[in-house]
């Protein structure tokens, strides 16, 4: 079996979620040799380097000014020419913004199924099957692939271990015009924040409604500050404009999966439980002993984050010295 991965960078800088996904297809390919890497960015160089230990034998490049800032034609473009140059039986990518936005149309182009957002993955024959949560986590799907010579699946971040291997990765440039299209992306704008992205934050403290304002968010950033952890926030803080929606975790925000996941004044409502609930360690703080946040985490504290919060920050300061 043959194995293509989609590496997703950030202003030339590797995705650590991606090395993941080339672990996964280093599993179920079976061999370095049947695994190829594609890298497509303004200036990637570098990168290549860093997949050689990841289990990547060929690592295909594609480089220049059109690919400097994100745009689906261009970079489906880039993709499906490494395909085109492989001739890959599967092809993976993350569960990320760029990868829901990347990877529907690159099935589509090759009249392809597509598997999303798997938590689980494995060869079967020439086939992968997969497992992924279905209904805001209550419900787990196994899916799989008929009637189609190659598959697309992407996988949630932070569920599969980024294991070292060897691979000679190799590179091999592929030259791409760009897309012919009335897309263009002149701009891109994020938050200042120097936080790791809550996609891929192996520690998240999240704020509600309850914190009553944005200033009051300090409170969180002060622990997470100790923690070394990324600050997130329910969709009812960003609605009410205390937190901006790159921090909106939940059905409408990001989907995540920390080693730990703190939820202080957030009830738990469906739509946010469907973005955090296979965190490993749930840690929920909130005044109303009979909210939902509380049926699926594994410590709960009844009591006012205001007041618990300080203390929780300064244990932490000592247990860290």
């Amino acid at each position: 079996m043959k194995v293509l991965v989609f590496i997703e960078q950030r202003e030339n800088k590797l995705k650590k979620a991606s090395l993941e996904a080339l672990s996964v297809a280093r599993k179920i390919a079976g061999s370095a040799a049947s695994v190829a890497a594609v890298v497509v960015g303004g200036s990637i160089d570098s990168i290549a380097g860093e997949l050689k230990s990841h289990g990547a034998d060929t690592v295909y490049t594609a480089s220049g000014a059109s690919f400097e800032n994100y745009n689906v034609f261009n970079y489906a473009a880039a993709v499906q020419q490494a395909i085109k140059t492989f001739s890959p039986t599967v092809v993976l990518g993350m569960a990320t913004p760029m990868g829901k936005d990347l990877f529907p149309r690159l099935a589509a182009r090759h009249d392809a199924g597509i598997a999303t957002d798997l938590i689980e993955l494995e060869a079967n024959g020439d086939k992968i099957v997969g497992l992924k949560p279905m209904y805001s986590g209550k419900a787990y799907a196994k899916v799989t692939f008929e009637g189609t010579s190659i598959q697309f699946a992407t996988l949630r971040a932070n569920v599969f271990k980024a294991d070292a291997s060897d691979g000679s990765g190799a590179v091999t440039k592929i030259e791409v015009a760009a897309a012919d299209s009335k897309l263009k992306t002149v701009e891109i704008r994020k938050d200042k924040s120097e936080k790791v992205d809550l996609t891929e934050a192996s520690v998240i403290i999240s704020g509600g409604r309850s914190l009553g304002s944005a200033d009051a968010f300090k409170i969180l950033h002060e622990a997470a500050d100790v923690l070394g952890a990324t600050v997130g926030a329910s969709r009812a803080a960003v609605d009410a404009g205390y937190a901006s929606h790159e921090m909106q975790v939940g059905q409408t925000g990001k989907t995540v999966n920390p080693n730990l996941y703190i939820a202080a004044g957030i009830s738990g409502s469906i739509q946010h439980m469907a973005g955090m609930r296979t965190s490993k360690v749930i840690v929920a703080i909130n005044t109303d002993p009979e909210a939902p946040i509380f049926k699926i985490a594994n410590y709960g504290i009844v009591g006012d984050l205001f007041q618990v919060m300080p203390i929780l920050t300064q244990k932490l300061k000592e247990l860290r010295g």
